[in-house]
């Protein structure tokens, strides 16, 4: 097979989309002698790198190619938005394209295979920008339409999916589940001032969905209540609709008991993951959750969401909260302090973390990529028609 292959969201500062590719196409490429692997570094009309051509996932092997480096943004625009179909022959003629970001080009000869990550801005629009929620549902809708498979990183995610757009064949569905990237024996690198079991952990794009205002009222009740000295740690990069987080981290009184590190590095969040006191994750909405999995994986005590796909990563590893109560939390950060409780959750976190691992997703995606050229492409205008106009 040709496999096309979407890394343009592996560049620098990268969050969950990027990690889930960059991570996938190491694992496939590693394990994959026997077919050619065609790696975009531009793709789609959403996203843009200014420097996508070094900045993204580098592969040297025989079987990689790297192609579209040199575009610009205006070139780019350009040849992914035609109205007509993509030119696949400057896509290095691929029996398979593989999309990582969201958007969903039309190819008339390829199969296309589309990464369904979550349908947060349709069940929670008051999440997002409107930019954001464009760009994601104009995707989503097109895969729906288009895609002749639709890869969904959780059930949760493809049953979102299929009640959203029921005539979408399910036949034409894989849950495929993520895997940690750290490893024992990766490097870590200790962050200044914080002692080791001595503070809470949260990691995360600063975005409303991940619950942190919620989050941040019910660390100051607890320690206003059991008069806890160790400070929450924020790790994660800017994202939208959170840019007055500070002010309100200074107006609830806890400026001295909060940490914010912003964007960290591997070998950072490694270090932390391994030596906070626990791993605190009361989001509101994910379509898989993947610090609860890299957390659990490094032996972390976690206190995560009963909501959405969280319960499929933590199943009985975990402390569950109702994200939406404070109180819920508060009681449950409490329990954390039992010694004997948080070291059975360290040790079942671990255990439960096996489950999942990026060989076993890349053995998964590379059966769905020969299935999907079993079946007939899916992309004919009478088709759609027929699926969503009922004609």
């Amino acid at each position: 097979m040709r496999i096309g292959f979407d890394i343009s969201q592996t560049g620098k500062a990268k969050a969950g989309c990027g990690y889930f590719a960059d991570s996938l196409i190491k694992h496939l490429v590693s394990c994959d002698n026997n077919n050619e692997y065609l790696l975009y570094s531009a793709f789609g009309n959403t996203f843009w790198d200014t420097e996508h051509g070094t900045s993204t996932c580098r592969l040297h092997k025989s079987n990689c190619t790297h192609l579209l480096d040199h575009l610009s943004h205006h070139e780019s625009l350009a040849f992914w938005s035609t109205s007509a179909a993509i030119d696949e022959e400057k896509l290095g003629n691929p029996d398979i394209v593989h999309g990582n970001n969201f958007s969903c080009p039309r190819f008339t000869s390829a199969r296309f295979v589309y990464t369904l990550y979550d349908l947060s801005f349709l069940d929670h629009p008051e999440y997002t920008s409107e930019e954001n929620r464009w760009n994601c549902f104009n995707g989503v809708f097109n895969a729906a339409m288009q895609a002749d498979l639709i890869i969904a990183i959780s059930e949760y995610s493809r049953q979102r999916f299929l009640e959203i757009f029921p005539h979408f064949p399910i036949e034409r569905t894989r849950v495929v589940y993520l895997g940690s990237r750290f490893q024992d024996g990766d490097e870590e690198k200790p962050v200044a001032d914080l002692e080791p079991d001595n503070f809470w952990l949260s990691v995360g794009t600063l975005e409303p969905r991940k619950n942190l205002r919620r989050t941040l009222l019910a660390y100051k009740k607890y320690i206003d209540i059991y008069n806890d000295p160790k400070p929450l740690v924020l790790a994660g990069g800017q994202g939208w609709l959170e840019d007055d987080l500070e002010s309100f981290i200074v107006n609830i009184g806890l400026t001295k008991h909060i940490r914010r590190l912003g964007y960290v590095d591997d070998d950072t969040l490694n270090w932390l993951y391994k030596k906070c006191w626990a791993f605190i994750y009361p989001s509101i909405y994910e379509g898989f959750g993947l610090p609860v999995l890299e957390a659990m994986s490094l032996g972390a005590a976690v206190l995560t969401s009963n909501t959405t796909s969280l319960p499929e990563v933590g199943k009985d590893a975990v402390l569950y909260v109702d994200p939406t109560s404070e109180a819920d939390i508060v009681r449950e950060l409490a329990k954390l302090n039992d010694g004997k409780l948080r070291d059975i959750l360290k040790m079942n976190s671990q255990e439960q973390a096996k489950e999942f691992s990026w060989s076993g997703t890349a053995n998964q995606v590379i059966q769905a990529y020969i299935d999907v050229l079993e079946l007939p492409k899916k992309t004919s205008r009478k088709e759609i028609k027929k699926q969503f106009f009922m004609i």
